[in-house]
């Protein structure tokens, strides 16, 4: 069962998903929050590097993005040059370019930006200028793929691109017409306030939190949904009104006594999840370090001493591991590059059973996660879509 809790606060919002009383994926928003990653911005060329094939792009914030010329060229492969042209022929300083931030800034490096602009709606994400079809790989039905896909194709006009999200299953194609409409009037009026806008300018947001939890997260399989704000469930009610028919029964405004994320045990699983050192149900433990290039998750045996058998003991401890990684990534939104050490194991069949149950438990992610597998040092690689 899922529940969605959301606690609002004069100072903060946060959210919190539950997957059958645990948790799993955790969101906060102070007042003050300007949203950056899927915000769209008229920027202006200020450096142009062809030694590294790329550009730095004043958008506006402290330090300039940063723009590869892979996403220059165009978004589809069979539009793109066999072999790539300088940077040098595609922008040049001063140039004023529309982009869309893909990975916010960190630590010392600025955005990374495209020039491919993609726009979620609630069962498509509109690219305007992708010309190109793509449909959720959760949905593994042949038959609804293909539905979905010819569904598209009698609705897009040439040159733009479409994504069905994993919501598009068994929706009509009048809703799925109606979201697509929404987005092309939307980029209709980014374009409108790019012809007016001065570099650096924003040209679109994001949606806030509460909008993105309706448009993203409240689908037909959250069974419950908490407030514990009287107005915000009133706002919710809004929002839900004409995005899921179904939603009556399922949002509620909590006005016990008890603090709300407290009653549903999610302070103390914040509390214990956002260590650098995690506890494993059976006595084995995770070391989780993060770095601006990748993370690297460490598996150790810890207290647990299982069988008599060492290698069926450091299997179990592996696979509960697996379990827990996906987990813990949705829940402390780790994305880009992970490497997991998880401790040897000696028979290619029990690597196989890990790597089944790391595959099993990714698949309950909304972000696109990769599998690459293992290294020939015996780490397992995996990647995590940035936002």
């Amino acid at each position: 069962m899922k529940q969605l809790i959301i606690h609002c606060a004069p100072d903060l919002t946060q959210a919190a998903l539950l997957e059958d009383g645990r948790l799993v994926e955790y969101d906060v928003q102070y007042p003050l929050d300007t949203q950056r990653a899927g915000s769209i911005y008229m920027g202006r060329v200020v450096n142009v590097l062809p030694g590294m094939q790329a550009a730095f792009v004043d958008i506006g914030l402290t330090k300039n993005a940063f723009l590869y010329i892979d996403d220059l060229l165009p978004i589809h492969m069979d539009k793109q040059p066999k072999i790539k042209p300088s940077i040098t022929e595609l922008a040049q300083v001063g140039q004023h370019i529309m982009v869309q931030v893909t990975k916010d800034p960190q630590g010392t490096k600025g955005a990374r930006v495209s020039t491919h602009v993609s726009i979620p709606g609630r069962w498509v994400v509109y690219m305007p200028d992708a010309d190109y079809i793509a449909v959720s790989r959760k949905i593994d039905l042949e038959a609804e793929r293909q539905r979905l896909k010819l569904l598209a194709e009698s609705n897009l006009v040439p040159g733009e691109g479409v994504i069905l999200r994993t919501g598009a299953l068994g929706q009509s194609e009048e809703a799925i017409r109606d979201d697509l409409n929404n987005l092309r009037e939307l980029w209709s009026a980014i374009l409108a306030k790019a012809e007016e806008a001065s570099a650096p300018a924003q040209l679109y947001q994001d949606l806030d939190l509460l909008p993105k939890l309706a448009r993203d997260v409240i689908t037909d399989d959250v069974h419950e949904v908490w407030l514990s704000s009287q107005a915000v469930y009133e706002e919710m009610k809004g929002l839900l009104r004409k995005q899921l028919p179904s939603w009556r029964g399922r949002v509620a405004y909590y006005d016990r006594k008890t603090p709300m994320f407290d009653q549903f045990g999610i302070t103390e699983e914040l509390n214990q999840s956002f260590r650098r050192k995690i506890w494993l149900p059976s006595g084995g433990y995770l070391i989780v370090d993060q770095t601006e290039a990748l993370t690297v998750i460490d598996v150790n045996t810890g207290r647990y001493t299982g069988s008599i058998d060492l290698e069926q003991t450091v299997t179990d401890i592996n696979r509960e591991a697996a379990m827990e990684i996906p987990r813990l990534l949705r829940l402390r939104n780790l994305r880009g590059i992970i490497i997991v050490d998880f401790i040897d194991m000696s028979s290619e069949e029990n690597r196989a059973a890990v790597m089944a149950a790391l595959t099993q438990a990714v698949r309950k992610d909304r972000s696109k996660t990769t599998i690459v597998g293992w290294t020939k040092l015996g780490l397992l690689e995996m990647t995590r879509k940035r936002k």
